[in-house]
């Protein structure tokens, strides 16, 4: 009977916990003010929601001092591309094979271009929130909103940023839709890193082995989502992360980030720091990538970790329809199948697979991809 009492008391304990960060996370989500907001009144202690469990997250932070792994480079050049295409693929495919990530110079985009990129979300996640808040949203289907933490109900700690989300192709947002504060910036860039992105295809087909029109002629660009993100600095940055450990759930990403650094890929169970090289894009192989090379190339965990001194600013582009109801089809790629190498994963639309990511949140023990695994 004493066990019994004990049983149902924990019970109660454990439901009014939950109940308590239930409330605790939507009186942050109504303010509409974000992260930024907790840091503009000036607090000292992070809130409950953003604190990761010390059983292992932020406990190793960085490689041990002996491991010298760095992510590569790769020069681009692409006035004298088709000169040194197959040194280039040679690079990309070793990268795409082994970590994942790569960073990319000389890829054609002005630095200008970068550079007003950053400073055009910093103009929006630092102007009055009354503004900010008109574009905060947690509705998927809207083009442009400003939210903290996409899954912040489905986490087990909400990560210390904020971010504005474009959903620039098939279809952009009206011009009227942007902020006003990055309206022009935000059309041109993605100009400039859907070119980019098409270039990039080429030279992961040709890497595969396949035509360089092959991942373009399959839709891998379709899709074109802008997500900028804005890291205050944290006055316990031990105790929460920037973004959770995940991999993309798309077919890869171009990240543009400025100089404070913070991001990490896990290689070889270490957490290596993606350093930033100036003028640099990092370029990393997401879900959908490896689910249609079937494990040929590696869609790599990585994370941000919560830094004392900010803000960091980053601009992730992601290619991939993600909800929109498109339905092909994607599957392991048939020419790089054997009677040896036999298909690793269902089929799937990228919208039920992005549905089902987002379903879990950041912070699983089962990444989303091993649940399409055969």
């Amino acid at each position: 009977m004493a066990t019994h009492l004990l049983h149902n008391s924990a019970l109660q304990d454990e439901l009014e916990s939950e109940r308590e960060r239930e409330r605790q996370l939507k009186a942050f989500d109504d303010t509409k003010a974000g992260v930024k907001g907790l840091v503009d009144a000036a607090i000292s202690k992070i809130p409950q929601i953003f604190v990761t469990s010390t059983s292992g997250e932020i406990s190793s932070k960085t490689s041990p001092s002996h491991f010298h792994f760095q992510i590569p480079t790769i020069d681009l050049k692409l006035e004298n591309l088709e000169q040194r295409q197959k040194h280039i693929i040679d690079k990309v495919r070793v990268a795409s094979e082994t970590c994942g990530f790569f960073q990319v110079v000389n890829h054609g985009i002005p630095k200008e271009v970068l550079d007003e990129m950053i400073e055009g979300v910093r103009r929006f996640h630092e102007q009055p929130h009354d503004v900010k808040k008109e574009y905060y949203s947690r509705d998927f289907s809207r083009k442009v909103r400003f939210n903290s933490n996409f899954d912040l109900y489905q986490s087990k700690a909400a990560n210390w940023r904020d971010s504005i989300f474009f959903s620039m192709a098939p279809e952009s947002p009206k011009p009227e839709e942007f902020p006003t504060t990055c309206r022009e910036i935000t059309i041109r860039y993605s100009e400039h890193v859907k070119r980019l992105g098409v270039t990039l295809l080429g030279l992961l087909s040709e890497a595969l082995g396949l035509k360089p029109q092959h991942l373009e002629e399959m839709e891998c660009c379709k899709g074109q989502t802008l997500i900028c993100h804005y890291y205050p600095a944290c006055p316990e940055p031990d105790r929460t992360m920037g973004t959770t450990e995940h991999s993309d759930p798309d077919f890869f990403t171009i990240l543009l980030q400025d100089h404070i650094g913070g991001l990490q890929v896990l290689y070889q169970n270490q957490w290596i720091d993606v350093k930033q090289v100036e003028g640099a894009l990092v370029i990393n192989i997401g879900d959908l990538i490896q689910l249609i090379t079937n494990d040929k190339f590696k869609s790599a965990k990585h994370r941000v970790l919560a830094n004392p001194v900010g803000p960091r600013i980053s601009v992730a582009c992601f290619f991939s329809t993600h909800l929109l109801p498109f339905n092909r089809i994607y599957g392991p790629i048939k020419e790089l199948l054997s009677e040896e190498t036999i298909p690793l994963y269902k089929e799937t639309t990228v919208r039920d697979y992005v549905f089902h990511y987002f379903s879990k949140g950041l912070a699983t023990t089962t990444p989303a991809l091993e649940d399409f695994r055969r």
